[in-house]
């Protein structure tokens, strides 16, 4: 029982090791994705400044033309400064988000991080049937949730055998008798007596055979199976409860990622689409077709494109992360992490 309990032991803190070093992984993905989206929103807002500074030409060029308001003129200027100041924010909440990488990395403050990401995906289908049997298969609280079952029946063995009759075999051999004389004798010759002494002793040999017959102990052991027993089924209601919990996490995970890659895709064509009304919307504000409002909820709508596709991105990519901490396989490279 010892053995196998030490073996079962030794495979539930393996994949508790193998959970904590995903665990790590995720988190140091989250962080990298997270400082990634700073690093976005910083591009993004540098995107935006260059098409408020065109919109400003252009608005300047047609004011001293005479063909708009300088009221017009002036809430370009307006737009253009609140621009350069959400590029501002943006940087400083890169750094601030750079440092907190380092922090958590080990690195200098002081070093520089050149984040480098193409926001290029590979689409995973991920067979929700085939992610819950490898979570089942390698999770390590169902393996602990087996091990406290394992325990249980063996303690129900041992609670079962102490109420029976048992007996013990006892053999003993000792050497009697002592010398207590003291002579000034020199190191060899006293090593030498010693060991004649010894062999002059009397040998003391003795067995034994104890044998113990419960009569009556008034239901005690009895109380103490049933005990086990109770034990050993909430057990085993516990591993049924950790496997229908953990399956539903799965199913919902998985769920989550699909959602996300289906929205990834419609917003890559989203991305697109508004890049190109951006561009009409422009082209009319320079014909004077439109005025400056209608030119900037465009340019919002083109920067709320941009920055839900960022973090529809950013999602995906987590999920998949979340995914592989949760089943120890790798969908993204097909590979099972516990191989590594």
């Amino acid at each position: 029982m010892a053995d196998r309990q030490a073996k079962l032991n030794y495979e539930s803190t393996l994949k508790q090791l193998k959970r904590s070093e995903l665990d790590l992984v995720y988190e140091i993905s989250s962080l990298f994705y997270n400082l990634l989206s700073f690093k976005e929103r910083v591009n993004i807002a540098e995107m935006g400044l260059e098409r408020q500074r065109e919109a400003y030409t252009i608005a300047n060029n047609k004011f001293e033309a005479g063909l708009i308001r300088e009221v017009e003129a002036l809430q370009m200027e307006v737009d253009l400064s609140e621009a350069m100041n959400n590029l501002d924010i943006a940087e400083v909440n890169f750094n601030s988000q750079a440092n907190i990488f380092k922090e958590v990395l080990g690195l200098n403050l002081n070093d520089i991080i050149i984040v480098e990401n193409d926001m290029e995906y590979v689409k995973v289908n991920v067979a929700v049937e085939k992610a819950v049997d490898l979570a089942l298969e390698n999770r390590h609280e169902l393996k602990e949730a087996e091990i406290q079952i394992e325990l249980s029946e063996m303690d129900v063995k041992r609670r079962k055998a102490a109420g029976r009759i048992n007996g013990n075999f006892l053999v003993n051999y000792d050497l009697i008798g002592t010398n207590k004389s003291y002579l000034p004798l020199p190191f060899e010759t006293s090593l030498n007596n010693s060991l004649q002494n010894l062999n002059d002793r009397p040998g003391n040999f003795s067995t034994a055979l104890v044998i113990g017959i419960p009569i009556i102990d008034w239901g005690q052991n009895k109380a103490r199976v049933r005990a086990a027993e109770a034990t050993l089924k909430q057990n085993m209601l516990r591993l049924d409860g950790e496997k229908v919990s953990i399956e539903r996490e799965i199913r919902n995970t998985v769920s989550r990622l699909h959602s996300s890659l289906r929205r990834l895709e419609l917003l890559e064509t989203s991305i697109f689409v508004a890049e190109k009304s951006f561009e009409i919307t422009r082209q009319r504000y320079s014909n004077g077709e439109i005025d400056s409002q209608a030119m900037a909820l465009e340019r919002e709508r083109l920067n709320n494109a941009y920055i839900s596709r960022l973090e529809s991105y950013i999602s995906y990519k987590l999920l998949l992360s979340d995914l592989l901490r949760k089943t120890f396989y790798d969908f993204e490279n097909v590979r099972s992490f516990l191989d590594s």
